[in-house]
């Protein structure tokens, strides 16, 4: 899916991201590195770091949902497979911890054979 199917109103939906990945809002906020009330409460929900974490968290699922031919797996991948190179840390840990960047690198040098 692309990332306006996650989306109500401009707004990425966590209600929408928990339908599709078959799970929580709650588990989806965990996912995302933010608190349960992030997606929650309206105010919050509507915050910059919300909606920064969350489209940081579907865009490394998009970029990895090819490789497995399923967001649900891409989901499962991102929460519990750690990546070779940083220190046995999950897309998720990475995500969490500011660095989308790295993983959406990694996930491009995988899928051109750097890694392979």
């Amino acid at each position: 899916m692309g990332r306006l199917e996650y989306t109500d109103h401009g707004l990425f939906a966590p209600s929408k991201i928990a339908a599709e990945f078959r799970t929580t809002s709650g588990e989806v906020a965990r996912s995302a590195g933010l608190g349960r009330d992030a997606v929650q409460r309206k105010e919050r929900l509507r915050s910059d770091k919300t909606q920064r974490r969350l489209r940081e968290m579907i865009e490394v699922i998009n970029k990895a949902t090819p490789r497995f031919g399923s967001n649900l797996i891409a989901y499962a991948w991102y929460r519990s497979e750690p990546l070779p190179g940083f220190s046995g840390q999950t897309s998720m840990q990475l995500v969490q911890a500011g660095r989308v960047n790295e993983v959406l690198e990694y996930i491009d040098a995988v899928d051109t054979g750097v890694y392979a």
